[in-house]
């Protein structure tokens, strides 16, 4: 610090700038490094909806909900696929698992609603109001449910964190990509922040 003080101003902002690049290369490879480790996690666990597997629950995570308690164009497009698979005999039963009092409302609730308005017998859906993170969401579907096999419904980017994560927890879990007629902006925002969880996810695989 005493050396910094030496130097003239132009090399100090110079110093800090490469002290700035330097951080900021770091963790762009970590946050690279981390992506790449979840998809060749994943890599043979990944599907779209017309190639999924026949197991016997689909996992549905939670996502905002609109003001009307409708789910928002994400969740929607999860519970689409979901509605998609039971119709379709690839799986027996739905769990919804996300935030019962979430900041934008009532996930479970929103999920509930919609898959008995769109024909599914609430009889084979059954709820997690304490799913608050995906981690959260497959440890729970395990140790509370005794899943040991699943899909989890998931949008593209979300899909091998979901996969990871879950098979992390003891669940033979593969994931089926969800729709998504979304707005470009909600796509950026939700794939930037994809990128941005997934050291958080490696570090959690890491410390198993």
């Amino acid at each position: 610090m005493v050396e910094d003080r030496k130097l003239p101003n132009g090399a100090r902002k110079r110093r800090l700038l490469g002290v700035i690049v330097v951080a900021a290369t770091g963790l762009v490879l970590v946050v690279v490094g981390a992506n790449v480790r979840l998809w060749t996690v994943s890599s043979g666990h990944r599907f779209g909806p017309g190639a999924a597997p026949t197991v016997p629950v689909v996992i549905v995570p939670g996502a905002k909900v609109g003001p009307d308690g409708a789910p928002m164009a994400y969740l929607r497009g999860r519970l689409d696929v979901a509605i998609e698979l039971l119709h379709a005999g690839k799986a027996r039963e739905i769990l919804v698992s996300g935030d019962a009092a979430g900041t934008s409302g009532d996930e479970i609730a929103s999920m509930t609603k919609y898959l008995a308005d769109h024909g599914v017998d609430p009889a084979l859906v059954r709820s997690d109001g304490e799913g608050l993170s995906t981690r959260a969401t497959c440890e729970r579907a395990k140790r509370l449910f005794g899943i040991d096999r699943a899909i989890i419904v998931t949008q593209y980017r979300h899909v091998p964190r979901a996969v990871a994560l879950c098979r992390a927890e003891g669940i033979d879990a593969d994931g089926v990509t969800a729709y998504c007629d979304c707005r470009r902006m909600t796509l950026i925002r939700n794939n930037l922040r994809e990128w941005l969880a997934a050291p958080k996810a490696v570090a959690a695989l890491i410390g198993r």
